[in-house]
């Protein structure tokens, strides 16, 4: 982002980024409780978020790993014994709607596991050195995976057991599903689930924050 400040706690149509995606699963009826995995020295900054911001789901704050991998199987030791399926959310996603998280974890529940998604629509190029074209790839095979990656708790745990067995470093949960050939089902809606990377994209997740 260019800026010395944690992107997720960059201001935006009024509340911190990742205000906005904790209070969209406060708000969805299918979650019960919420885990938040952040760096170490940040659990007290994310503890008076909550606070704040007056949120009332039952939640633990639990120091993430040095993978992305490592966090989510942190996260996962944090569950709740009774849970059965999970969804895990990108905190830089805060337009996630409601619809979308229900979508997933029904999706997940009857088939191990779903993933929010949409096609390509974009033409893309396959290069080896960022130089020139290999070739063109059929874009419409092609999907851009997003989150909520939903699982059943089983599930997820097998994959990422088997990842950490063969010291595999994936940046994307369902990759490890593929691992252990569990099927992911792919759940395309039309409501815009940007995620925060750039600064450009400030401006779009405040006008679709502001018109929800």
């Amino acid at each position: 982002m260019g800026v010395q400040k944690d992107k997720l706690f960059l201001e935006v149509a009024g509340r911190p980024v990742v205000a906005h995606t904790w209070q969209r699963f406060e708000e969805a009826a299918c979650i019960d409780e919420i885990i938040i995995v952040v760096r170490k020295g940040r659990e007290k900054l994310f503890a008076e978020l909550a606070q704040k911001y007056g949120f009332q789901k039952p939640f633990r704050i639990v120091v993430g790993g040095a993978e992305r991998q490592d966090s989510v199987w942190n996260g996962l030791q944090a569950l709740s014994a009774a849970a059965e399926v999970v969804a895990i959310h990108d905190a830089a996603r805060p337009c996630v709607s409601e619809e979308l998280i229900a979508e997933t974890v029904k999706s997940a529940e009857e088939t191990g596991a779903a993933v929010a998604a949409q096609p390509v629509t974009d033409t893309i190029k396959q290069s080896a050195d960022g130089r020139f074209i290999q070739r063109t790839l059929d874009r419409s095979q092609l999907w851009s995976v997003q989150t909520p990656q939903t699982f059943r708790v089983e599930v997820i745990r097998r994959a990422l057991t088997e990842v950490r067995r063969r010291r595999l470093i994936f940046t994307d949960d369902t990759a490890a599903c593929e691992l252990i050939r569990q099927p992911v089902r792919l759940i395309s809606r039309i409501t815009p689930n940007p995620k925060v990377t750039v600064p450009g994209d400030l401006a779009v997740v405040e006008m679709l924050l502001r018109k929800a």
